[in-house]
């Protein structure tokens, strides 16, 4: 027997986000709040030179940054 989320080609993690995401909608107006907050996160990345760190970079801005690039790019 296959799990839904997997029959319809999520992965764990996905599935996870999209209920949780699902159950603080579903909060009243003041729990929603408190909930989105603590579901919202800042994950940040450095590529590393030579031993040496770089600019740390907010992973959410960089991915859009590439998404805007590929989407430039494809249509050229």
């Amino acid at each position: 027997m296959t799990f839904a989320w997997k029959a319809a080609g999520l992965s764990y993690n996905r599935y996870l986000a999209v209920a949780a995401r699902v159950v603080r909608r579903s909060l009243k107006e003041d729990k929603r709040l408190i909930a989105e907050r603590r579901g919202e996160m800042e994950l940040r990345f450095a590529k590393w030179d030579n031993g040496k760190m770089g600019e740390p970079k907010s992973l959410a801005e960089a991915n859009a940054a590439a998404a805007v690039e590929a989407a430039s790019s494809g249509s050229a």
